[in-house]
């Protein structure tokens, strides 16, 4: 074990033009300098380490000694505008040294104007300092390599030799002021630098020194964002509706750090969360969960997983403040902060939100309007979800290749979903004015032309109710048909569960519906008569909990 003597100083003069009194006003609801202070003392427990802050300023001092830290007063010859840290430093070295009876091996300089950087990082840099004898200071910095330019007597010319991708750039390091570690015999009053420098890339999050209230404004809303983790699952039995569903809410979830959490065998879901390049991470069994929510230390885990099991949920509430669910029946659900059941009627359990005004619309469907009503149909859209699992689409493309001959001026659209593995046995059919459309884009855009459409029970009913299409639902199992929004009480006709349903009958109700132009209108006002437009809020807020959206 190395046994290196560390010492942490924390530099905090008590004025501030930028921003007065800086030090001691409240970040996030707590003093800024307390960020510093919390890592060091984290850190003189693992090192054996001795932390003091340097200041000029008693009220500072009296602060900070309520913390359980030394404190060194800074003379006033080093407290001016233009005096650097070096000489700061060195005298607070030579302080502590005197008082502690030690000669110091290493010095951290912490600044106190750096609240987002993370304790992990501190610890990181020091292990690494400590391992690498050969380098005498360590400084943190970002990597942020762009095309600069600069003024060279009256003409301003490039930084650059070649016009590159950022990517392909030289690295261009800043100093973050976060840390500066260096061996002691560097630090004197003119410098903390030894011959041998290296330096530690921190994420820019953690990057933010404050020194404006532009930065401070930055730094409340780092700190103020969440560690999320969104536990779904995509796959052909279980469709894809609930990783579309996470991904339009981690759309929203911008300043917050989120990870996805999937089954590696479904693989469909894998897939998609790849292509969206949000952070994931792949599990085998609940085990690998429990291990991943120990290691994030996530503030809020979202399970759409549907039912979840009461021994699940005991085993995230010993690491997780915050757990929302999504469609749980299981017996896990009481156990939740809060279930969302946006398919579901309200069951007037405390901690359950049923119903369409939870529904979390996805952002297309706020750029457009729906189309005004037909009494002619010349369009029907169908789409059963992004796997189609009952396989419904060959079933109703049939149905359409012979309703075509009787309704000529018809089209009809087929929106076949990411995991819908029957393509091979549907094409497009010019002669009977049938288009395949495979992993839509903008669902919104064909919704938005469609005079009546064709789906299954699942969430795509509430985007068809915000576009005013009627509809005729045909459920892919037995639990969809629980979802009892898809009624005619809010226009739609639900003929049951799709592969039990003759085709005869499915052709004979669009045949009706087509010829009866006064239910399709009174269809879609009972859709359109709906409000499901801040359904993303409330959803959001329930997530972050109160009113942190």
């Amino acid at each position: 074990m190395n046994q290196s003597k560390i010492l942490i100083v924390i530099p905090a003069r008590g004025q501030s033009k930028g921003i007065p009194r800086k030090n001691l006003r409240l970040m996030a609801g707590k003093p800024l300098i307390s960020y510093a202070i919390d890592i060091a003392l984290r850190l003189r427990q693992i090192y054996n380490a001795d932390v003091t802050v340097d200041t000029d300023d008693l009220e500072i001092a009296e602060v900070v000694s309520g913390y359980g830290v030394e404190v060194v007063m800074r003379p006033a010859a080093l407290a001016g505008d233009f005096v650097t840290l070096d000489p700061v430093i060195y005298h607070a070295t030579k302080e502590m040294e005197t008082r502690q009876q030690v000669r110091y091996d290493i010095v951290v300089t912490m600044q106190a104007t750096s609240p987002t950087l993370k304790f992990e990082t501190v610890k990181k840099a020091i292990d690494l300092f400590l391992e690498r004898v050969e380098e005498d200071t360590l400084i943190s910095v970002t990597n942020s390599p762009h095309l600069s330019w600069k003024k060279k007597q009256e003409m301003i010319v490039p930084n650059y030799v070649q016009r590159l991708n950022r990517q392909q750039l030289p690295a261009d390091y800043k100093e973050t002021g976060g840390f500066l570690i260096t061996r002691r015999r560097f630090v004197s009053e003119t410098t903390r630098f030894g011959d041998n420098i290296a330096v530690y890339e921190v994420d820019s999050k953690e990057a933010v020194d404050i020194d404006t209230d532009f930065d401070w404004i930055v730094c409340e809303a780092l700190l103020s964002s969440k560690r999320i983790i969104l536990r779904t699952d995509g796959e052909e039995r279980l469709g894809m509706g609930h990783i579309y569903r996470c991904l339009s809410i981690a759309y929203h979830l911008t300043g917050h750090e989120i990870l996805f959490v999937t089954k590696k065998n479904a693989v469909l879901g894998v897939e998609k969360i790849k292509g969206s390049f949000f952070p994931m991470r792949q599990i085998e069994n609940e085990t690998d969960m429990y291990e991943i929510v120990k290691e994030f230390r996530p503030d809020i885990v979202v399970n759409d997983i549907l039912n979840t099991s009461k021994s699940y949920m005991l085993e995230l509430r010993k690491n997780v403040d915050r757990i929302v669910n999504f469609e749980d029946m299981g017996d896990g659900a009481e156990l939740a902060d809060c279930v969302i059941n946006a398919v579901y009627e309200d069951d007037k359990k405390p901690n359950h939100y049923t119903g369409f005004e939870y529904f979390f619309i996805r952002d297309e469907f706020f750029e457009v309007a729906p189309k005004e009503f037909s009494n002619e149909v010349k369009n029907i859209v169908v789409l059963f979800g992004g796997s189609d699992p009952s396989n419904l689409t060959s079933k109703v493309y049939e149905i359409f290749q012979e309703i075509s001959k009787i309704f000529p001026q018809i089209e009809f659209h087929i929106i076949t979903g990411f995991g819908y593995r029957y393509k091979n046995e549907i094409d497009d059919d010019l002669e009977h004015h049938i288009y395949i459309h495979n992993d839509v884009k903008l669902v919104s855009r064909y919704l938005q032309r469609a005079d009546l459409a064709i789906t299954s029970q699942g969430r795509t009913i509430y985007e068809l109710a915000y576009m005013g299409v009627p509809t005729i639902v045909l459920a892919q199992n037995k639990r969809e048909t629980e979802h009892i929004f898809a009624s005619m009480t809010n226009g739609f006709i639900n003929l049951g569960i799709g592969k039990q349903i003759e085709k005869d009958m499915i052709k004979n109700t669009i045949e009706w519906l087509i010829h009866t132009p006064m239910v399709r209108r009174e269809m879609r006002e009972l859709q359109l008569s709906k409000d499901y437009s801040n359904g993303q809020k409330r959803v959001l807020k329930l997530i972050l909990g109160g009113d942190n959206v």
